[in-house]
């Protein structure tokens, strides 16, 4: 088989955990052409973001201290991690020589006083061109061949859209097949760094947070992958957050559209343009756990089989979001006031994550994250108040509660389900929402209700008898 598999920066922190996963791979490679891609170990990207904070404070020492801290992690595992002495050497010299070149970054980006998002992008795609190079020594440690490449290396082409960058996908299915291709015909294994690429100047962009699974999708349509796996510290996506539902369960197989809405409704793990490589190639995808390989996880493909169409698959929730409503009475029958609204919010490069408005047109309700909450009032007060809209009003901290399910189409008492358990439990909602596809029905509740929401939602649907 020719196998695409990611692993997350939970999973390559450690030097016990590293090796780990090189012997399973080594064991894998035995038999299929595999090809790894890698995020950054965890915690180094959030440093890395220390480091443009720290240049835009001017404070250019603090800035080299989270180089030398970073650097200095990734040493001590080379150390660790690989036995013989002229692989380690090569990777430490190279490890050094990456240092050198984050420094002299830091320099040009204080020289020139600014963080522009193209300097952003090519100071945090850092983290993963450290962590490829760990795990291809390693596997070189083992005796197989392998070699690290970052995205740009491996042929993938992206826009210039620094920070949320879109890949060009057939200028990167013709490069990246050609690179892979020739590998595998020396069987090498390839170690990728995900989340980057470069545009067609040979600029580094990123795809933004959660990009590593993206970069899989897309290497793994490019080169006609039998299966991708996305590796992390959970056994697959779950009926519920196993932090606050304690008898949450494994699902082991959903659509491509299920999954799709599970990674915008806080299955975290998921970049929410992962699956769109896969959508036209069909290809299979597993989300499984590093550590749990006798666990086969969860199966996304484009139709599951029959016996897995349940009502409901999951309740997932996203926390911290203000809900803004805006009200006017010229909004009542006057064309293009939702057009205006978005437009202004569009502007300000605000994600609306739910809308709402009654029927009467006299107010559209919306949620926002909490740290788009003040953008997005003043770009609204600024421009509209006194226009079309007569007040605002803003609620802070509440949490989607969604209910994902490609069953509930067509079937009848979902809703009534859903608001007999909340009102059981006392939970006040303040919107609701259902997108005429039926996957999934979300509503807006307080923070400090969710939890006993998701709760109350997977006890009425029994989602720990899911099989």
């Amino acid at each position: 088989m020719r196998l695409v598999i990611k692993y997350g920066g939970t999973s390559i922190s450690t030097a016990k955990d590293i090796k780990t996963i090189t012997k399973n791979l080594h064991s894998l490679s035995k038999k299929n052409q595999t090809i790894v891609v890698c995020s950054a170990m965890s915690g180094t990207t959030d440093d890395l973001i220390g480091i443009s904070e720290s240049i835009k404070k001017e404070n250019k020492s603090k800035g080299e201290q989270l180089a030398s801290k970073i650097i200095n992690r990734h040493k001590q595992l080379a150390k660790q991690l690989i036995k013989k002495s002229d692989i380690q050497k090569k990777l430490l010299k190279k490890l050094d020589q990456d240092f050198t070149e984050l420094l002299a970054l830091i320099d040009g980006m204080v020289l020139l006083g600014e963080v522009t998002p193209r300097s952003m992008d090519y100071l945090i795609s850092f983290g993963e061109r450290l962590s490829i190079k760990l795990i291809s020594s390693a596997l070189n440690d083992l005796g197989k061949k392998s070699i690290p490449l970052t995205g740009k290396e491996a042929g993938i082409v992206t826009d210039s859209n620094f920070g949320e960058s879109k890949p060009l996908m057939d200028t990167t299915r013709l490069r990246t097949s050609k690179v892979i291709d020739t590998l595998f015909s020396k069987k090498t294994i390839p170690v990728v760094g995900g989340f980057a690429g470069a545009d067609q100047h040979g600029h580094v962009t990123t795809f933004g947070r959660g990009g590593s699974d993206y970069s899989a999708t897309i290497i793994g349509s490019s080169i006609k992958a039998d299966e991708i796996w996305l590796m992390s510290d959970v056994d697959g996506l779950m009926t519920a957050d196993p932090k606050i539902v304690k008898n949450a369960k494994l699902i082991k197989e959903v659509s491509y559209v299920e999954a799709i809405e599970m990674a915008l409704f806080g299955a975290k793990q998921i970049h929410p343009r992962t699956f769109e490589p896969l959508l036209t190639k069909k290809i299979p995808m597993k989300i499984r756990n590093s550590f749990n390989v006798k666990n086969e996880g969860t199966l996304v493909s484009s139709s599951p089989s029959k016996t897995v169409k349940n009502t409901v698959k999951c309740v997932s929730y996203v926390k911290n979001n203000g809900l803004i409503d805006i009200r006017g009475g010229s909004m009542v029958g006057n064309p293009g006031t939702a057009a205006k609204i978005f437009e202004t919010l569009a502007r300000a490069g605000i994600n609306v994550m739910m809308i709402s408005q009654n029927p009467s047109e006299s107010s559209i309700t919306i949620v926002v994250k909490n740290t788009d909450l003040d953008k997005a009032t003043s770009s609204l007060e600024m421009e509209l108040l006194g226009k079309i809209i007569k007040r605002l009003e803003v609620t802070t901290d509440v949490s989607i509660i969604a209910l994902i399910g490609s069953g509930m189409r067509g079937t009848i008492g979902v809703a009534s389900k859903v608001f007999t358990a909340i009102q059981k439990n006392k939970v006040n909602v303040s919107m609701i929402t259902q997108g005429s596809s039926e996957l999934n029905l979300a509503f807006v509740v307080k923070n400090s209700d969710a939890n006993s929401a998701v709760r109350a939602l997977h006890n009425a649907f029994t989602l720990d008898k899911i099989h």
